[in-house]
């Protein structure tokens, strides 16, 4: 009995060991299909250049071709491209905060300043030590400068440069950019106040004259010194006669005479004084 007991016993271990390699053998070849499938389909990746190589590149870019040996050519979007990579793959790195500012001139240069506005004011706003701030402070106003239109149209543009601007000559006035930005800064606000002379001058010409002297009146508030106080002033007089406040009127063209007196203004007031009306 024990003999049998002993004879089952050792048949049955066989069998468990005839299981376990068979098992072994079935792990290891469904490893070796899952290898072989996937060495045909899995994706080969190239490995990143360097951001200084990167950079370099870019630069290059920009730098462009000639067609003819005259005109440069310039791909812009490649070379976009190519800092955007800096950024995405290092965006630590010291290449990556001037890969920003790269990408902004770029699309600068290509009129297309929505764009170019996005990374401008982020770089400034994600930098605020960063002494290219400045920069991007100025270029941000002439992507606004950029869209201004005509004095009878909408003037959003140019009062969104305006802030702007204002940053820039408030925090910045030292900058190498300020002196310009100060220039613009008065073509700008003069473009403000000759979209308030025009609607002025067109309520007085429909003889509306209350709206026009609240016009007149609010151009010599705001916009002061730029070179539009003498004719607003005048035709502010002129509005004040229309309206029978004549004392207001007459102190105005006095006010004229003694300050603008060598002007066309000057003599115009003059002659108003003269003729009482």
């Amino acid at each position: 009995m024990e003999r049998i007991r002993s004879l089952a016993s050792s048949v049955l271990e066989v069998r468990v060991r005839e299981m376990r390699v068979r098992a072994r053998l079935l792990v290891v070849l469904l490893a070796l299909t899952a290898s072989i499938g996937c060495s045909k389909n899995a994706p080969t990746f190239e490995e990143v250049p360097a951001a200084e190589e990167l950079w370099a590149k870019g630069q290059a870019t920009l730098e462009g071709s000639k067609f003819l040996f005259v005109i440069p050519r310039v791909d812009y979007d490649a070379a976009i491209e190519t800092f955007q990579t800096i950024i995405d793959n290092y965006p630590y790195s010291e290449y990556a905060v001037m890969a920003e500012l790269e990408i902004a001139d770029a699309y600068f240069e290509q009129a297309k300043y929505e764009e170019a506005l996005s990374y401008y004011r982020d770089f400034s706003d994600l930098h605020p030590q960063n002494p290219k701030v400045p920069y991007s402070i100025f270029r941000s106003a002439l992507c606004h400068e950029n869209r201004v239109m005509s004095p009878n149209r909408d003037q959003t543009a140019t009062r969104d440069a305006l802030q702007f601007l204002d940053r820039l000559i408030s925090k910045y006035p030292h900058s190498e950019y300020t002196p310009e930005a100060e220039e613009l800064w008065r073509e700008m606000r003069l473009r403000l106040a000759q979209q308030i002379m025009e609607i002025a001058d067109f309520y007085r010409k429909h003889e509306e004259f209350e709206a026009a002297a609240a016009r007149y009146r609010s151009l010599l508030n705001e916009y002061p010194g730029l070179g539009l106080d003498a004719p607003a002033l005048y035709q502010l007089g002129v509005c004040y006669r229309e309206m029978d406040r004549d004392e207001e009127a007459e102190r105005i063209f006095q006010a004229i005479v003694q300050n603008y007196y060598d002007s066309d203004v000057a003599r115009d007031a003059e002659r108003r004084i003269a003729e009482g009306r």
